[in-house]
């Protein structure tokens, strides 16, 4: 039997990367849109977006090929075919559906934090259980995206939690910044990047063998 002590007040999640693998989905759009304007975008672009804010990713895009528009007009464009394949396949990644689902029947709250834009949230959210999370924060309801701490500060905030009493889930350098910087200690899991060794986060290669007692312990 797990104590409370054993466990974090609350667990915040990142979404593409670490719960669902959608940083395929994006780098496909992303190649898509690009060769679409008669540009080319090679897979080390694509790697440079991983964890960003999606305008910024758009400012990127339109800063190093010939799309054009607006940045909110190239989210919408990306996001719109990332929604379609997620919604065709959700491609969970190892161990974070039953972690979730261990969380939950222990009481203990999980939030979204995410630069992906409602839209996209909403699928993953609708293809769990109702009340795995307590709050979703995502990319176009803050100011500042991640790498910025913001995200994860209005998390902790709107569970009423202490960031030093959770525990942050993330893939990226990007994330774990964000997260490390609002003071929750964090658990990297890194995918498709290499996350370098941050003060305030640990790493496992995987949420495969990870149990809602190991949190604490593996983030200290």
């Amino acid at each position: 039997m797990v104590r409370d002590r054993e466990l974090p007040a609350a667990v915040l999640w990142d979404m593409d990367g670490t719960i669902i693998d959608t940083e395929p989905f994006w780098m496909a759009e992303e190649h898509a849109l690009v060769r679409a304007a008669g540009g080319r975008w090679t897979d080390r672009d694509a790697l440079d977006l991983v964890g960003n804010d999606l305008t910024r990713s758009a400012e990127v895009i339109l800063a190093r090929t010939p799309v054009t528009g607006t940045p909110e007009e190239v989210v919408h464009r990306l996001l719109a075919g990332v929604v379609r394949r997620t919604q065709e396949r959700i491609p969970w990644r190892p161990g974070a559906q039953e972690l979730l689902a261990e969380l939950v029947a222990l009481g203990v709250p999980n939030a979204l934090v995410t630069m992906s834009w409602d839209s996209l949230a909403t699928v993953l959210v609708e293809a769990l259980p109702p009340g795995t999370f307590r709050t979703v924060v995502t990319g176009d309801v803050v100011t500042r995206g991640k790498p910025d701490p913001e995200p994860y500060r209005v998390a902790a905030q709107r569970l009423g939690v202490e960031p030093a009493r959770c525990v942050a889930i993330e893939d990226s350098p990007t994330g774990v910044r964000s997260a490390t910087s609002a003071g929750v200690p964090t658990l990297a899991v890194p995918h498709i990047v290499d996350v370098p060794a941050q003060p305030g986060a640990r790493q496992v290669s995987t949420l495969a063998a990870v149990r809602a007692g190991d949190l604490l312990r593996l983030t200290r």
